[in-house]
């Protein structure tokens, strides 16, 4: 992954946007010689946001499971029908 400073992105910002959009390849911009923030093309990003919530869907699911709130099958359609009509 490519680094860059900071001051770089402010004199370059035009540049280094044309080279996400070609690249697809995520930039790290350092403050200071920390790492503070990424530059990621629209496209990866919205990618990530879908994956972020398909995975928070799934954590709910487990923590769910952990509570013992679940259905059995008859229960589930039993709920779902008062839904479906």
């Amino acid at each position: 992954m490519r680094t860059e400073l900071v001051t770089t992105l402010k004199r370059q910002a035009t540049e280094l946007l044309s080279d996400i959009e070609r690249d697809r390849q995520p930039i790290l911009i350092t403050q200071h010689g920390l790492p503070s923030a990424y530059l990621v093309d629209v496209e990866s990003y919205e990618r990530m946001q879908q994956r972020m919530s398909i995975l928070e869907g799934i954590a709910r699911g487990e923590q769910a499971i952990a509570e013992g709130r679940v259905a059995n099958q008859d229960q589930a359609k039993a709920r779902l029908a008062r839904w479906l009509k």
